[in-house]
Order: C-alpha cells, then sequence, then structure tokens
C-alpha cells in the first residue's frame, strides 16, 4: 500500500534540468574557440626561389616615374600630366619594348595614388615594373 505523501512524489516535474544545456554550449564554445584561429590563417605559401641572375637592365632600358605628396608626375625628371602619361608611357613600349620602368613614389604619397600610376603602366603593356625604396636605418 501506497501512501499519500508517495503519490505526490510521482507526479510530473515542472521544473527542467539546465545543467546538461550548459555543458553541451560550453563545449560547443570550446570547440568554437580552438576553431576560429585555425580558419582566420591564410593559405600558406612557398615563394619560388631561382638560381638564374636576371640581366642587369641598361640605362636606354630604364625609364623613371617619380610622384612627389602633391601628386606631381614626372617622368625621367620631365613634369607630366597625369591623363597623358599613358600615351607617353605606351609611345616608349613602341620604340624599346624591353623597357623598364622605376617608380619613385614619396613616403606621404596615399597608396592609392601609387596603384592609379601601376595602372597607367599596365594601360601600357609595361610589365617590367620596379619601386625604389630606402633601407631604414636603426
Amino acid at each position: 500500500m501506497r501512501r499519500y505523501s508517495q503519490r505526490q512524489s510521482l507526479s510530473s516535474l515542472s521544473e527542467i534540468n539546465i545543467t546538461p544545456l550548459l555543458d553541451l554550449a560550453f563545449v560547443l564554445l570550446i570547440i568554437f574557440m580552438i576553431t576560429t584561429p585555425l580558419l582566420e590563417s591564410s593559405m600558406s605559401l612557398i615563394i619560388p626561389s631561382s638560381t638564374g641572375k636576371n640581366p642587369p637592365a641598361t640605362l636606354s632600358q630604364v625609364q623613371t616615374v617619380s610622384i612627389d605628396r602633391n601628386e606631381m608626375i614626372r617622368l625621367n625628371n620631365q613634369l607630366v600630366d597625369p591623363s597623358a602619361l599613358s600615351a607617353q608611357l605606351a609611345e616608349i613600349k613602341r620604340a624599346n619594348p624591353d623597357v623598364a620602368v622605376l617608380i619613385r613614389p614619396d613616403r606621404d604619397l596615399p597608396v592609392q595614388k601609387l596603384i592609379t600610376l601601376m595602372d597607367a603602366l599596365q594601360r601600357a603593356q609595361i610589365m617590367k615594373v620596379g619601386i625604389a625604396t630606402r633601407a631604414e636605418t636603426k
């Protein structure tokens, strides 16, 4: 025989035990904390190397394009209009197909202006491009 008090203990529970749900949430949190840094790393690249040396360019093949912080462009120390730069570079390319261009940008020049200059070189189909830099002294 059962007592009346024992029947009350057999009734349905009105509370939910959230301990297993918290355990699951913490496990998922730990998994995401471990895998997120792995997803952010970019691909690993192996830079190709060469044992051969590039032949030195003669001065007739190298053209210098300088651009200062005021966006004044000079081609071989002569002031050039930015809209006419592509046409002049294309003419130089037609005259000498092996032409190389050395860009001398100002340190305070916005990057977008340098990209615009490089786009002009690409429109003139000049593929041998270098950027002059100076080694930092410590």
